[in-house]
């Protein structure tokens, strides 16, 4: 597998013209993106995803996340990410922002859309062990006993009152 390549962003979210490769040290004063695409139902649903037990945090539950590409927009790598992992398409456009985070090395962008109740998951099975949809009552007990990828628990402190906000808008609708 070829290395993955990320470009480099400074410290206002800029882009410097630089790349870095995965899994080397970050240098010091840059950043690089990443994005995640949260999907809801409009009957009242969200996906998680299991992580597959190869990768870190194994078999914990996340939504669909990874970091943007070399070249990539952030929304054109929430895009990605989310068919990659879980099979659902949805153009860049019509991903909905929720928030950035600002963590050590990297800015973290949150997305969400709407699909039907019927809508296909294709699970990466590299990627992903299962899936499931869960209320976001369910969700948030979840976030509290420690099942999402340790990661998330940060993020989602910042990010749960817009997910919350999209997903009361959202209900009975369909992207």
């Amino acid at each position: 597998m070829a290395d993955e390549i990320w470009d480099l962003l400074d410290m206002d979210a800029n882009p410097t013209g630089e790349t870095h490769v995965r899994d080397t040290p970050m240098p010091s004063g840059r950043m690089h993106l990443v994005v995640a695409a949260a999907v809801v139902r409009p009957d009242g649903y969200i996906l998680v995803a299991q992580r597959a037990a190869e990768k870190t945090f194994p078999l914990m539950w996340e939504i669909s996340a990874g970091s943007a590409l070399a070249g990539e927009t952030s929304r054109e790598a929430a895009s990605r990410e989310l068919f990659e992992e879980v099979g659902v398409r949805c153009a860049p456009e019509n991903l909905a922002p929720i928030g950035r985070v600002v963590e050590p090395t990297a800015f973290f962008d949150l997305y969400a859309t709407v699909v039907g109740p019927d809508a296909a998951i294709v699970l990466d099975p590299e990627e992903v062990a299962a899936s499931r949809w869960v209320t976001l009552d369910e969700f948030d007990r979840m976030v509290a006993a420690g099942e999402l990828a340790d990661p998330w628990t940060g993020r989602l402190e910042e990010f749960r009152p817009g997910l919350g906000a999209f997903f009361a808008a959202n209900q009975g609708e369909y992207a």
